[in-house]
């Protein structure tokens, strides 16, 4: 039942809610300053197996995604907003014991505000915030949360120079950046998750001191992104985030780096390619051998399914 509800809601939320009909009242009033897009769809999978020689278990899978961004020039000024959100889950048909299964989770927001000072250079303040919207278990059946909303949250803030010859490319740098991580429930902070301090217990195992729900970080920020079409059909769009913090081990240096390609099979249906990879050496991971340590963090999605681009039509809409 949690499958069918979890199918309904991602398709009702990603596909048919934002419909040509639905913004064509809309496109006109758009002043011609802004430039939108938006990306939106639904992966989905169903496996079924019957006397199957090599093993496998029935399953269904939905992964609905949205990727938005909103650009605003007027003379030297220049406004850039971007949205992605994205949430998948799979369920096991054969057994009512493993409950649904969280595949992806994704809640980010980036903004940025820049001065032009000469051609191709700005002034810019940047800020951006990610988190989840569901609880994340780090196995099948385990009661204890690993996450969950605003468990872990980051926020960053950052003043500097912003490099951006072409729309397909730009390059940020400050040494003025902030970083803030928060870890929203107490059971997480008290064990120190996501590099907050943890909690102080007595010789009973009792809470002395309870657990840090913040932490803060001020260092050096770079941020690059890369953009453009490979081939015909083929899109690649790629980000790569740096992280110096000055009052602890500057030498560590925190990478947030992602990928996506976008195969595009005609104006519906598409496929899709993601990786993401994360290195935070202030986040403990424990591995299957039980050593406990920060560790390099990867995940690839791969979806096939709906989806739709909402540049074109905008765009003419507006002629």
């Amino acid at each position: 039942m949690k499958y069918i509800l979890f199918t309904a809601l991602s398709l009702s939320i990603f596909g048919t809610s934002f419909s040509q009909e639905n913004v064509a009242d809309s496109i006109d009033t758009i002043p011609s300053n802004w430039k939108l897009k938006a990306l939106y769809g639904v992966n989905g999978t169903h496996s079924h197996f019957a006397n199957w020689n090599a093993g496998g278990r029935n399953n269904i899978s939905v992964l609905g995604f949205i990727s938005a961004s909103a650009l605003y020039e007027k003379e030297r000024m220049k406004w850039d907003n971007e949205l992605s959100l994205a949430l998948g889950g799979l369920q096991y048909l054969d057994s009512e014991g493993d409950g649904l299964q969280k595949t992806d989770d994704r809640i980010e927001l980036n903004s940025s505000l820049g001065y032009e000072l000469k051609e191709d250079f700005y002034l810019s303040l940047q800020a951006g915030f990610r988190t989840q919207s569901l609880d994340g278990y780090s196995a099948n059946n385990d009661s204890v949360r690993a996450s969950t909303f605003m468990a872990p949250g980051y926020a960053n803030i950052a003043l500097g120079l912003d490099y951006t010859p072409n729309d397909n490319f730009s390059a940020f740098l400050s040494p003025f950046g902030a970083k803030m991580t928060f870890v929203n429930d107490q059971v997480l902070s008290n064990a120190g998750a996501f590099g907050v301090e943890g909690a102080e217990y007595n010789s009973l195992g009792e809470v002395i001191t309870a657990g840090q729900r913040f932490r803060g970080e001020f260092g050096a920020y770079f941020r690059m992104k890369y953009a453009r079409e490979l081939v015909e059909n083929i899109q690649m769009k790629s980000k790569l985030e740096l992280f110096s913090n000055y009052l602890n081990n500057p030498e560590n240096i925190d990478v947030n780096a992602e990928v996506l390609f976008t195969f595009k099979v005609n104006s519906w249906f598409s496929a899709s390619l993601n990786w993401n990879l994360i290195y935070d050496d202030d986040i403990d991971i424990e591995d299957r051998f039980g050593n406990v340590g920060p560790r390099t963090q990867f995940k690839s999605v791969l979806g096939l399914g709906v989806s739709y681009t909402m540049q074109n039509y905008i765009e003419e809409k507006k002629k």
